[in-house]
């Protein structure tokens, strides 16, 4: 029973990184990436769906991204979701393409991705450090039922900060990628 604990904080916390690291793909650095726009909501057709779903994003080259809808009749909600997302960019239609042209990033505005950066970091630590404490909750409720011996929670709760300490700095390693990829002029 502990190891299915185990197992599932264990998953739980790799979930926390790994939605981490899709957020910070959202975070604009001096090169263009799909990642900057592929979540934007488009309501097409009465159905909400991200951008990713309903077109092909490229990029053009290192300031532009092309986002071609795979429905002609898309392009005119895309536009309006890319003019209504705060993205900072306008996009420039020709036909049934879309071009964004990334405005090169002021150093202010680079910290101020780096602040916000930071807080979604934080949430995402918190994320796993809620993980493990409704995980030793589990814990220490199979000890005080006497499911499982003292010593075989012990170990586990060691296991499981373990697995923490693991995941902080999994979440610390992607952030600091991240910032210098910012940061980088």
């Amino acid at each position: 029973m502990t190891t299915e604990i185990l197992e599932d904080a264990r998953r739980r916390m790799k979930g926390a990184v790994d939605a981490l690291e899709r957020d910070l793909n959202g975070y604009r650095t001096n090169r263009a990436s799909p990642g900057l726009i592929e979540n934007i909501v488009v309501n097409y057709q009465g159905l909400e769906m991200p951008l990713n779903q309903l077109a092909q994003i490229t990029v053009g080259d290192a300031r532009m991204l092309i986002i071609q809808p795979w429905d002609r009749t898309a392009v005119q909600a895309v536009e309006r979701a890319l003019q209504a997302s705060d993205i900072g960019m306008n996009p420039n239609v020709d036909g049934h393409i879309i071009r964004l042209i990334l405005p090169p990033l002021t150093e202010e505005r680079r910290r101020d991705l780096v602040r916000q950066m930071g807080r979604r970091v934080e949430e995402a630590k918190v994320a796993a450090r809620n993980v493990r404490r409704g995980a030793q909750e589990s814990l220490r409720n199979m000890e005080r039922d006497g499911e499982e011996s003292q010593d075989v929670v012990r170990r586990a709760l060691d296991t499981l900060q373990d697995h923490t300490d693991s995941t902080v700095a999994d979440i610390d390693l992607a952030s600091k990628r991240k910032q210098e990829e910012v940061m980088e002029v």
